[in-house]
């Protein structure tokens, strides 16, 4: 009985995490990506020359302000970086400016498996 209540404690506190940083099922993204989503990495530029998610374009976090018309007349949008931490920052940024159908897709590796 104990060992229930922790398991569903714990499935409760990771919903909250992905509610708070904008996290989306990986499943989710696989069929996103192949329906044409637009994919930005969030990274600096010097991160984004190591390596990045085929087609992703790179508009990096304190950029994001004066880039905002490149992610109008999108249908849906996956954002990336290293860890997850700057594209749920860039998530929650563009959903304050109007956008919808953000995903935060987390580390761009895990994106790039679906490119």
């Amino acid at each position: 009985m104990l060992e229930l209540a922790v398991s569903n404690k714990l499935k409760n506190n990771m919903n909250l995490f992905k509610q708070l940083f904008g996290g989306s099922p990986t499943d989710n993204l696989e069929s996103l990506i192949n329906d044409g989503a637009f994919l930005v990495d969030v990274r600096t530029p010097g991160e984004f020359s190591g390596g990045h998610a085929k087609g992703s374009v790179n508009i990096p976090l304190d950029q994001l302000p004066q880039q905002l018309s490149k992610f109008k007349n999108k249908k849906n949008i996956i954002l990336c970086c290293m860890s997850g931490s700057r594209s749920g920052q860039a998530k929650a940024f563009l959903e304050k400016n109007g956008f919808e159908n953000v995903y935060n897709g987390g580390n761009w590796n895990n994106v790039a498996q679906y490119c």
